[in-house]
């Protein structure tokens, strides 16, 4: 990933709030018959290795897992995004010379990747993977609420994810690139949009206080 000095982020907590608040994942991997890449929810366990390890799951019947890698594997998580667009920038008044671009928060991580079928692996990670998108509601369902006969059955029809996390490229375009007048008519602009993730990413601009 290209990332201007301006825009890199390697703050560890940073960096662990954009995958923990990521909805999905785009697990990508290099083989002999080319890249293939699977959406899927990935959760990050930070007591394993130096940088942690990935976990999550894939359908059985998706290829993806039967095709050796020839490197590490990509896991890409993407944060809010907005387009950005110059009438917003105190610039166009002064001298027109601004065009429109696009700001976004994203993490890559890269590791070796280990694919399992051992169903007591498969319920762990099944298990924790829910618990952490059910914990917010009020009544949280639990894998343990379905018949367990049930659940062994689906975890026949699914392959654990595994990857031992060997560095993060973190990357934050928040405008930080522009003049504070500009910056300042963008965090207003997206603050006015509709869209939700439009407001998210108003607050996030890198303005005065």
């Amino acid at each position: 990933m290209y990332v201007p000095p301006a825009f890199k982020d390697d703050e560890v907590e940073s960096i662990r709030a954009t995958i923990c608040s990521a909805g999905v994942a785009n697990l990508v991997t290099a083989t002999a018959d080319g890249p293939i890449a699977t959406p899927l929810p990935l959760f990050l366990d930070e007591t394993e290795g130096e940088h942690g390890v990935l976990y999550g799951h894939l359908a059985k019947a998706n290829p993806q897992w039967r095709s050796a890698p020839t490197g590490e594997a990509l896991a890409i998580f993407m944060g809010p995004e907005a387009y950005v667009t110059p009438s917003w920038y105190a610039t166009k008044q002064e001298t027109g010379k601004v065009v429109p671009t696009w700001n976004y928060i994203t993490v890559h991580a890269y590791g070796p990747v280990e694919f399992f079928q051992e169903p007591e692996r498969l319920l762990e990670v099944v298990t924790r993977l829910t618990n952490i998108h059910e914990k917010s509601r009020a009544k949280p369902w639990a894998v343990s609420d379905a018949p367990a006969g049930f659940i062994a059955s689906l975890l026949r029809g699914i392959i654990g994810v595994r990857i031992p996390v060997t560095r993060f490229e973190g990357k934050r375009k928040m405008s930080q690139n522009r003049p504070e007048a500009d910056r300042i008519g963008v965090a207003a602009g997206l603050a006015a949009c509709e869209k939700p993730q439009d407001r998210e990413m108003a607050s996030l601009i890198p303005i005065p206080a």
